[in-house]
């Protein structure tokens, strides 16, 4: 039986890294859905990678009561849910289940990395075949990734009210298009950001750079270059700071 794999990437077209990783596309992909900060996921993903596996699902299952025990520490706690991950057995998923339910605050993030991997272990043994587990810090929903985007105002000035319509409108119809969708539109001085979920076979510059043609066609407002990212969800601020250090580059 094969393990799965775990997969974190920024790129423009994981679909096709997965295939050349691969070699063909599996029909077994896994997303985490939830929005989980990437420090603590390569934190996580570490831990389990470096995990000195001597203990056996007898032993690991036997200090599952420890999760729900409040003198027992936070190290300690995170060490018991990697290791129930890796049991290939129903009783360490529905322990992980039940402690994330009522997690302590801190291990919230770390307990649903640890449901996760023991979802691909379980289902790994159950179909014998390869697992691949998708993991950016955006997360996803159902089979598509989610992305943030920054439109920049091409004459640095504040988007009219038909401007607004416009990256609404066309954004939304393209993105649809490719079974895509947008779930949330920001406005600040000179840039637009977007948050949007898009399937894996899509190629993500592609899409946008056509979405954003189509609203250049009522009067050329946005800048052909855009950000995207599904690594994090950018603050105004941290996008003013990179802006003005791609100013500054331009001009030295």
């Amino acid at each position: 039986m094969e393990q799965q794999e775990d997969i974190m990437m920024d790129g423009e077209n994981i679909y096709n890294k997965i295939k050349e990783i691969f070699g063909c596309m599996s029909n077994n992909l896994n997303i985490l859905e939830e929005q989980i900060d990437i420090d603590l996921q390569m934190e996580y993903f570490e831990f389990s990678k470096n995990l000195n596996a001597q203990k056996s699902s007898e032993e690991i299952l036997e200090e599952k009561d420890k999760l729900f025990e409040s003198s027992v520490s936070v190290e300690t706690k995170k060490k018991i849910l990697v290791e129930l991950a890796s049991v290939e057995e129903i009783e360490a998923f529905r322990t992980i289940e039940k402690y994330l339910k009522n997690p302590d605050k801190e291990l919230k993030d770390w307990a649903t990395l640890s449901l996760q991997e023991s979802k691909m272990f379980i289902e790994s043994k159950l179909l014998d075949e390869n697992q691949i587990f998708i993991s950016t810090g955006l997360g996803g929903k159902g089979s598509k990734l989610r992305y943030f985007v920054v439109l920049i105002s091409q004459k640095k000035t504040n988007f009219t009210v038909l401007q607004k319509k416009v990256i609404k409108s066309e954004f939304d119809y393209t993105l649809k298009k490719y079974d895509g969708e947008i779930e949330e539109i920001k406005y600040a001085k000179t840039f637009s950001t977007i948050k949007a979920v898009i399937p894996l076979n899509v190629s993500i510059k592609e899409v946008f750079k056509e979405a954003l043609d189509e609203c250049n066609q009522y009067g050329n407002f946005l800048e052909d270059n855009f950000i995207v990212t599904n690594m994090k969800e950018l603050s105004f601020e941290e996008i003013e700071d990179f802006l003005e250090k791609e100013k500054y580059n331009e001009n030295t």
